[in-house]
């Protein structure tokens, strides 16, 4: 009875505990999506240093995938729930995803994903790798990690709270200091009436709050209340409450916000250049998804090109078996031909083999499984073609009949142009200049001299001495914090009897060796950040000369390779008359046939790197625009003058 007595009495303290307990604390989802509002604002302040376009970068896993779709319609095997994605990870002991996830949007699944294989294009392409690409998903973690930590080094310069609450009783009847024992078996007796109750009891409360401000000023606040006695009702209490504050500024060394808020303004330079380095990680990956997609259908029109050799071989191999038991060819050239038929067969099937190996690779690259079944679209490699026909038409056509060695030239290889000179110069200085004008890199470098110039002036900063002046200030004065305080006389809290105090701190400069040695490596990391801007400023000029260098060649490979196409046809369309008409022989055949599919396959070859060096010069130039869902928008490198 007695311990439920107590418990009763206590009741009103825990009441009040539970409430401010409530009202000062926050659930993990709250914290959580104080922390996204938090990195929502510094990423969208840090892209607008950046000069990007503000963009949200979500980094939680859509409520649907494309990966997750694929698996479900196609029915492919999967080994694990993890398969499908963390939102089906089955709930255990540490894991609920209802409670730690949002419930999340749609992702992007492009029309037709379903259970018949999902033909996709270029743009499709980008897209999907966009939100299925684990490298990409890896690098919006790694910037919205960035802004975390800026909000963790902000911290710093706010203004930090702190309470705690404490609370203790216990009460028995004694007589004549029985004791505990004696009440405890007086209770059990059942007296109502006998020895006096006595009983302890403490409470204890804190508030306090601290702040560092820019110039290196600290200071620090404190309440403490210590109340005893608050449970016995009418009886006698004891009390008391104090207030500390305490103030210390740094006069010398450490002072000013250069110094103090040196973390704060590195965290902040670190995000803006996690923004940039994205922005053009961005452009990159638009340049490597649809390199990879080119290659794909390149791989599918080299497959394409040589089952049609195959055919052309096989049906020349059953012309010269005929001809061959009718007398009008050689054994050996009918062997001759057989032979080629089964080194065709080769090409082929390698072909099949190489197609089908980049078609696994590619939709590892987009994040899918490689088991699902996806096929290219043939529209955008024939878009290609018609688009490089109509440029070379325009540019003076692929007639087979104006080259060096052909009547009326000049008879001799005129040479390739240079970087170094004429229009080819002149082209590779505008894209240069673009290029530093437009480059996040660039930008960043610069910055980091900067950086490295500061980050020497505090290391200079601590070479000084370090002088401290503080102030301390206390009024009120404590109770007992003792148990069994009951009775006693509270404490006073007066102003008038306040106390106050003063400190001076003086440390002199004569032992820096380890901030003379910081100085000194930082004098040094000034050097470095300068030689790193001149490698970058050397490596983007070469690789700039090296893009307009290969838009050059790939614009004159187009014109060779459309006229070696021509000229192959026509080679196979005259030797078959001959053949026919007994003035060729079956290896001139043969010849024509394997210079036919050497030449449509460089061809091609030369259709999809003329695209894939459009868009690297863009992207190395940095006026390609790419956003986080996988959209892009082109420039136009025939108005800036710095392509053909």
């Amino acid at each position: 009875m007695h311990a439920m007595h107590r418990i009763r009495r206590l009741l009103p303290v825990l009441a009040v505990a539970a409430l401010a307990a409530g009202a000062g604390c926050r659930s993990a989802r709250d914290w959580r999506r104080r922390e996204d509002e938090r990195a929502r604002a510094y990423l969208a302040a840090a892209q607008r240093e950046a000069g990007a376009a503000a963009e949200a970068i979500e980094i939680e896993t859509p409520a649907e995938t494309l990966r997750r779709r694929l698996l479900l319609d196609q029915g492919l095997p999967v080994f694990d729930p993890a398969s499908f994605g963390v939102r089906d990870l089955p709930t255990n002991l540490y894991w609920n995803a209802s409670e730690r996830l949002e419930p999340g949007a749609p992702g992007f699944v492009p029309e037709g994903a379903g259970g018949e294989a999902l033909r996709i294009g270029l743009l499709d392409a980008v897209r999907i790798a966009a939100h299925n690409s684990r490298e990409f998903q890896s690098r919006k973690e790694a910037l919205y990690s960035a802004a975390l930590g800026l909000d963790l080094e902000a911290k710093a310069f706010r203004t930090a709270f702190s309470g705690a609450a404490s609370a203790a009783a216990d009460s028995w009847r004694s007589a004549g200091g029985g004791g505990k024992a004696d009440a405890e078996a007086g209770a059990e007796a059942g007296a109502d009436d006998g020895p006096e109750r006595t009983g302890s009891h403490n409470e204890k409360a804190t508030l306090g709050l601290s702040r560092t401000l820019e110039s290196g000023a600290k200071i620090t606040g404190a309440i403490a209340f210590n109340l005893a006695g608050m449970l016995t009702g009418d009886r006698a209490t004891a009390w008391g409450s104090v207030a500390d504050l305490g103030v210390s500024i740094p006069l010398l060394r450490g002072a000013g916000s250069l110094v103090n808020r040196e973390s704060l303004t590195q965290a902040e330079r670190d995000l803006v250049y996690a923004v940039r380095d994205f922005e053009q990680y961005k452009r990159g990956f638009v340049v490597e998804v649809e390199g990879a997609y080119l290659a794909l259908v390149l791989a599918r029109r080299t497959r394409q090109n040589e089952d049609d050799n195959y055919r052309r071989v096989v049906l020349s191999t059953r012309r010269s078996r005929r001809m061959a038991e009718a007398s009008r060819m050689s054994k050996a050239a009918f062997d001759q031909s057989y032979q080629s038929e089964l080194a065709a067969r080769a090409s082929w099937i390698g072909a099949c083999q190489s197609y089908e190996s980049s078609l696994e690779g590619f939709k590892m690259k987009l994040g899918l499984p490689p088991d699902a079944r996806i096929e290219p679209r043939d529209e955008d490699l024939a878009e290609l073609q018609r688009r490089a026909e109509a440029h070379v038409a325009a540019d003076g056509g692929a007639d087979a009949g104006d080259g060096p060695g052909a009547e009326g030239g000049d008879g001799g290889a005129a040479a390739p142009e240079s970087v170094d000179e004429g229009e080819m110069k002149a082209r590779a200085d505008r894209a240069t200049r673009i290029a530093f004008e437009n480059r996040p890199d660039v930008r960043t470098a610069r910055d980091r001299i900067e950086d490295a110039q500061r980050h020497l002036a505090i290391a200079e900063d601590a070479l000084r001495a370090e002088v401290t002046i503080g102030g301390t200030a206390r009024v009120g004065e404590a109770a007992s914090s003792s148990m069994g305080a009951a009775g006693r006389d509270h404490g006073d809290f007066k102003v008038r009897d306040a106390t106050f105090g003063a400190t001076l701190n003086v440390d002199l400069p004569l032992e820096r060796t380890a901030e003379a040695v910081s100085y000194r490596n930082a004098i040094a990391a000034v050097e470095k950040a300068v030689r790193a801007w001149q490698e970058l400023e050397d490596s983007l000029k070469r690789t700039v000369r090296e893009d307009v260098r290969s838009i050059a060649l790939t614009e004159e490979r187009l014109r060779i390779q459309f006229r070696a196409v021509e000229l192959a046809a026509r080679r196979v369309r005259n030797q078959d008359l001959l053949l026919e008409a007994g003035r060729a022989e079956m290896t001139d055949v043969l010849d024509a046939q394997a210079a036919l599919v050497t030449a449509q396959n460089a061809l091609y070859a030369a259709i999809t790197e003329s695209r894939a060096n459009e868009l690297r010069l863009q992207a190395d130039l940095g006026i390609l625009d790419a956003s986080v869902d996988g959209t892009w928008r082109e420039a136009d490198l025939g108005a800036l003058g710095v392509a053909p």
